[in-house]
């Protein structure tokens, strides 16, 4: 069962025109909004929740030189691992087909008394992207 506070941060997702992306503290996926849709290619309903697994290889991430980059390694999992906010860059396959280099920023979600509430992302794609790396 999701904590009060993700519930209010899937709203807040709700509302913003930025690509967010949600995990709980083990890095499942638990929330996506409509900006971010366009971007993956698929719409949260279509998905739904799902593990790291499954959700880091969905979208083939890889670096600037095309090599798979392991859903551990993703910015989100290291900030929910880590607990501290991570940056970085990499390119994923939409469900268009069309490959996208985004910028990611992810930061660890904390509540009260300390409690590890997951992780959330904030991404875009890099202006000019749109063809493979």
């Amino acid at each position: 069962m999701a904590s009060v506070e993700l519930v209010l941060l899937k709203q807040v997702a709700g509302y913003l025109v930025m690509p967010v992306f949600l995990v709980d503290p083990v890095g499942d996926l638990i929330y996506y909004n409509e900006p971010a849709e366009a971007l993956l290619g698929y719409r949260y309903e279509e998905t739904g929740e799902m593990p790291l697994a499954e959700w880091g290889t969905l979208f083939h991430p890889t670096d600037a030189h095309g090599q798979p980059i392991p859903a551990d390694r993703l910015p989100l999992a290291v900030a929910c691992r880590q607990l501290r906010p991570v940056q970085g860059s990499f390119w994923i396959r939409g469900m268009d087909g069309i490959s996208r280099h985004l910028a990611i920023t992810a930061l660890p979600l904390q509540g009260e008394g300390g409690v590890m509430l997951g992780a959330m992302a904030l991404f875009w794609q890099l202006t000019g992207s749109g063809s493979s790396p």
